[in-house]
């Protein structure tokens, strides 16, 4: 059953109004009609609906039947350093897949890309459809938020929000004695907390400096094992063993 995001709640009579690139997939593309049911996804509550009208906006009833959360009992944001080409497409995608709740670009030391205001927002908003259109197909009933890019003294302000802050550290995977992630998860599932944040470097990963300047604000060193993962390789590791560890 199709799946279609709306931010507007339904009408006095209990009709939901569709528009927009969603009300043409479902009339140009799905070709659907009067009748047919399609889910519809309101504050993060995925309804039933059957189509009373196909236009230019389409109109769509609730059944009073809803269909299960399959959200992460933990909200996980990703802060990723800026990396090279459409390597954060492919975060935006997969990690929405993979259940993230938001992703954080973020201007890091070595980070060859730079965006200024006007190209940030515009791959902001390329990113959030990406995001969308997953968040659609894997069934979600939260669309990740995509930031715009945070410099790193955003990043460290931020760090407080949360209640637990890993940092993907490839020093501590090239130690003989590394830091297990699978036991530092144990203990966040047993402390019930309910938002994480990780961070990632970008290609050549995070600079002394900057973990040195996040452990001391809080973040934990995360090992995702003896391999050196690529860049948008690592947050999607790190969302698969959250996964297996709390689902």
């Amino acid at each position: 059953m199709q799946r279609y995001f709306v931010d507007e709640p339904p009408s006095e009579g209990g009709i939901f109004l569709i528009t927009g690139d969603n009300a043409r997939h479902i009339e140009k593309v799905m070709r659907m009609t009067a009748g047919e049911e399609i889910i519809v996804v309101f504050e993060s509550i995925a309804h039933i609906c059957e189509i009373e009208e196909v236009g230019t906006e389409i109109l769509a009833k609730p059944t009073g039947r809803t269909v299960p959360s399959p959200e992460m009992p933990v909200q996980i944001t990703i802060a990723c350093g800026l990396p090279k080409g459409d390597k954060l497409e492919l975060i935006a995608q997969k990690g929405t897949e993979l259940g993230m709740y938001a992703c954080i670009p973020y201007a890091a030391e070595r980070s060859i890309v730079k965006w200024d205001e006007k190209k940030g927002r515009k791959n902001q908003e390329r990113l959030q459809k990406i995001a969308q259109e997953a968040a659609e197909q894997s069934h979600r009933t939260h669309i990740p938020s995509i930031k715009m890019p945070f410099s790193f003294k955003q990043l460290l302000a931020a760090l407080p929000d949360y209640d637990v802050v890993f940092l993907a550290d490839e020093e501590d995977a090239k130690a003989e004695k590394r830091t297990r992630f699978a036991d530092q998860l144990k203990k966040v599932y047993d402390n019930e907390s309910k938002s994480i944040l990780c961070i990632f470097g970008p290609e050549g990963g995070i600079s002394r400096k900057e973990a040195e300047a996040l452990t001391a604000a809080g973040a934990q060193i995360m090992s995702l094992g003896p391999r050196i993962l690529r860049t948008e390789t690592a947050p999607l590791y790190a969302l698969s063993a959250i996964s297996y560890e709390f689902e």
